[in-house]
């Protein structure tokens, strides 16, 4: 890496070593990498997973006041206090869990100035003690609001329009949502090039349900990633493999859909993969990547060593941040001590504990 030698937390040669720590024998691996999240919400929408897992369809659920809009009136309704305690004790959930980095998106409050309030509350989060490393994407392209209905072309070009105001306030990437009842590939590829225009890394949420055409869309624009991925081909996959596109999938999501992506041949292809929990407040509130880890190789059948690997070193690819994901001199000193000797306990374990966390060198309390 090339960094500094005068980079806090930062080892660039065994002879900067000052202090030993006798682990035990214990299992050490980089802090884990949650490349696919949206925490900043409040409410929740448990009546609404009740519902789905009683079978009651996508319709009767939004008559009955779910989906994502709901979330949507909560948070907007909810002041910015209260907001920001419940992110705060989200993200130390997921350092606690030894989770050391975390993309986290915007795409709540679905207004300028609200997703804007989003970026800089994720901003100053960060600067707070023991808190994980975030990675901040852009994320208004998640639905149209209500006040846009009907206007949905009006409501893209004012998230384009947005983009360069989110990159001031500390995003790093934008994203959007490409699938039924979300945004066409056009009006995607709108707002990616208008993000990408100001610096903003594209992402993509590519085809979660029907496949419409957001994966080669990812490879047009060079997408940092395309993410979830659960009904991708065999041309995806090589569409991704020939232009570099990194894949997150996420599979709680995945197994909720019913829907698994073909992580083994993504691999098998030489596709870069990373691993997310895709945290949000409709589907999935896990704040611990050892299980995302062990539910990556029940579900999609992938190696512990192809899982582990995807929740850093793929992580750390996907965000472009090339200082992490491995433990080598020259790279963060964020590592993780687990309970357990051997990585396969990931594999036996279903939510592996950490017995100690240090971010940059610092233990986390």
């Amino acid at each position: 890496a090339d960094l500094p030698q005068s980079v806090p937390g930062v080892v660039d040669d065994i002879t900067d070593v000052d202090h030993v720590e006798n682990l035990g024998g214990s299992l050490v691996t980089p802090g884990l990498i949650d490349a696919h999240t949206h925490p900043v919400y409040a409410g929740n929408r448990y009546a609404e997973l009740a519902m789905r897992s009683g079978g009651s369809s996508p319709s009767a659920i939004t008559a009955a006041g779910g989906g994502i809009g709901s979330t949507v009136t909560v948070t907007r309704g909810t002041d910015p206090w209260t907001l920001c305690n419940g992110v705060r004790e989200r993200l130390r959930d997921w350092i606690l869990n030894g989770t050391t980095t975390v993309e986290a998106k915007t795409g709540y409050h679905l207004t300028r100035d609200g997703e804007l309030a989003d970026v800089r509350l994720l901003r100053e989060l960060e600067k707070e003690p023991m808190m994980p490393r975030l990675h901040v994407t852009f994320l208004a392209a998640h639905v149209v609001p209500p006040e846009f209905f009907g206007r949905q072309r009006d409501y893209v070009e004012a998230v384009g329009s947005w983009c360069a105001d989110a990159a001031a306030a500390g995003a790093d990437s934008v994203d959007v949502y490409c699938d039924d009842g979300h945004f066409t590939t056009d009006e995607a590829r709108w707002v990616l090039a208008s993000g990408r225009n100001v610096g903003l890394l594209p992402r993509i949420h590519a085809g979660a349900h029907k496949r419409r055409g957001a994966v080669q869309l990812a490879a047009e624009l060079g997408c940092a990633s395309a993410d979830l991925l659960h009904s991708s081909t065999d041309e995806d996959i090589a569409m991704l493999a020939r232009y570099g596109v990194p894949a997150v999938v996420c599979p709680s999501t995945a197994l909720q859909q019913g829907n698994l992506p073909p992580v083994r041949r993504m691999l098998a292809q030489g596709v870069t993969v990373a691993l997310g929990s895709d945290h949000n407040p409709g589907h999935c509130g896990i704040t611990s990547m050892s299980l995302v880890i062990s539910l990556a190789v029940a579900a999609f059948g992938i190696s512990v060593g192809d899982a582990l690997r995807a929740a850093t070193l793929g992580g750390a690819t996907v965000l472009g941040v090339p200082d992490r994901g491995v433990l080598t001199p020259g790279r963060l000193a964020d590592i993780v001590q687990w309970d357990a000797d051997h990585e396969g306990a990931f594999a036996w374990g279903f939510g592996l504990k950490p017995r100690r966390v240090w971010r940059g060198g610092t233990p986390v309390q």
